[in-house]
């Protein structure tokens, strides 16, 4: 057969990832500017005796290699996106970065929660005049991260709501050090104008509390869609209602899966009296535009 014949039936598999994604540059930056700031943090931390601020340093060191975990994540997804080693394209690459960046995050929960809790035992003298502006200076760079990233994080599309995991990841990461900026600074100041130098571990043991929660959530949502477990039933009955208004048509078997941040890919056996090309089927559910690889297996009941 001419292969010119069969072009009609062929189409890329990219999804979307072969596109610079929207908050890409945008990470890089939020990159550059949370290696800087926990540089000034640590040392900080280190030569002022301040837990918190050491705790938010060493902190902003995870996230500085988380955020390049999510820049490599779209450089990989783009750099592959026309590879034919990857079956459905590279779209799941996202959520692998946001898995990977999650469990870095829980990571650092646990030894922001170990180290307080050693502080808090075994106080130590904090130079809170010193402390105090850097953690301010800190909470300054978090909060214009977070605005880099803030319009990006999510979107919703055709009705059902869409995450790009990775810069999800992302945002979690900056919103993290901004809540351990916060928790920082109002430790050291109750330690300076208070005399509780007590709250300086206690606030570090309260944002590892928090951190850990997102980072359970941001684990749940990435690992459904590198299970293939994210789909709603709202989008599968929909299908089914599309599907079965055929008079004397069944659906079989059905199943659909995440392929990029905005689009899904599905498989349906249908089972009927009278048979008709699979192209019919399909064309039940071009009102879903989220459905951008859709096969479809016909079987006669006679």
């Amino acid at each position: 057969m001419d292969e010119a014949k069969i072009d009609r039936w062929r189409h890329q598999h990219t999804f979307g990832t072969d596109e610079r994604a929207p908050g890409e540059r945008r990470t890089r930056w939020v990159i550059a500017l949370t290696f800087t700031t926990m540089v000034v943090e640590i040392a900080s931390g280190t030569a002022f005796g301040s837990m918190a601020l050491l705790a938010d340093g060493w902190h902003m060191a995870s996230h500085a290699a988380a955020l390049s975990v999510t820049a490599f994540a779209y450089w990989f997804a783009r750099r592959h996106a026309h590879s034919d080693r990857f079956s459905f394209g590279t779209g799941k690459v996202g959520a692998l970065g946001g898995f990977a960046s999650a469990v870095a995050l829980a990571l650092v929960a646990l030894l922001v929660l170990v180290e307080s809790g050693e502080r808090l035992l075994v106080p130590v003298d904090i130079q809170f005049n010193y402390a105090i502006g850097v953690a301010a200076a800190g909470l300054v760079v978090n909060l214009v991260s977070a605005f880099l990233l803030r319009d990006d994080h999510e979107h919703e599309s055709h009705g059902h709501l869409h995450h790009d995991h990775n810069l999800r990841a992302a945002y979690l990461h900056v919103m993290a050090d901004a809540l351990t900026s916060v928790f920082a600074l109002g430790a050291l100041l109750t330690g300076k104008y208070l005399g509780w130098t007590w709250m300086d571990p206690f606030m570090g043991i309260v944002g590892s509390i928090v951190i850990a929660r997102w980072s359970y959530g941001l684990i749940l949502d990435t690992s459904r869609v590198l299970l293939d477990a994210e789909v709603d039933d709202d989008l599968r009955r929909e299908m089914l209602t599309a599907i079965e208004a055929e008079p004397e048509t069944l659906v079989a078997d059905l199943h659909v899966w995440r392929v990029g941040p905005r689009h899904f890919a599905a498989i349906v056996v249908v089972v009927v009296a009278e048979a008709k090309p699979s192209e019919h089927y399909r064309s039940l559910l071009r009102g879903h535009q989220d459905l951008v690889h859709v096969t479809v297996e016909v079987n006669a009941s006679r």
